[in-house]
């Protein structure tokens, strides 16, 4: 093989590069895409049973990485988060377009929003939030039938070579201690 394509030399072949493993992406990789979309084939009730944010309420808090329960919405740590504490709120209603909110779900939506943000500022120290949704897939979601929103927390110089140059983050703690921390420090009015 040309030294000009050392790529093409096989695998296993240093390269200069360093790599950080996360093996735990190739069940999301190499599952169904519909699975992972949350669109799978099938009828309403199929896609929901396929839906990870229909699951999650029916496993006990710590199974689902859920933070917090209300009567309409629910509060879950993203298993791929951007941020350490990244959650998402997520109606229980298998719901694709924000605009599908009932009025009393709309407001439980935001409550919830706002304790996250309450939250993540009590156990975490958070010093800014990226809040938002994608709602499609063309927009970026990557559950698009299943309505949530995202809440990231931030901190000033929480982005390094990792992300930029690397394209991986580095979670400091593991989830199920992310999940407890915050769960704790969830305001109750």
């Amino acid at each position: 093989m040309s030294s000009e394509h050392p790529a093409q030399e096989g695998a296993g072949v240093p390269d200069g590069f360093e790599r950080l493993w996360m093996p735990h992406r190739m069940a999301y990789i190499k599952g169904d895409a519909g699975v992972r979309e949350g669109t799978g084939a099938g009828s309403e009730s199929d896609a929901a049973d396929n839906c990870p944010f229909c699951r999650a309420p029916a496993l006990t808090d710590e199974e689902g990485l859920v933070v917090a329960r209300g009567s309409l919405v629910f509060t879950v740590l993203n298993l791929y988060p951007y941020n350490g504490g990244h959650v998402m709120v997520c109606p229980y209603r298998h719901i694709a377009d924000y605009v599908e909110l009932t009025e009393p779900e709309t407001a439980e939506f935001a409550a919830h929003t706002k304790r996250a943000i309450r939250a993540l500022r009590e156990s975490s120290g958070a010093q800014g939030f990226n809040v938002g949704m994608n709602l499609g897939g063309v927009a970026g979601a990557g559950i698009a039938a299943h309505l949530h929103q995202h809440v990231v927390p931030r901190w000033g110089g929480d982005t390094n070579f990792m992300p930029v140059v690397g394209r991986t983050k580095v979670l400091p703690e593991l989830l199920a201690d992310t999940r407890k921390l915050i769960a704790e420090a969830w305001p109750t009015d």
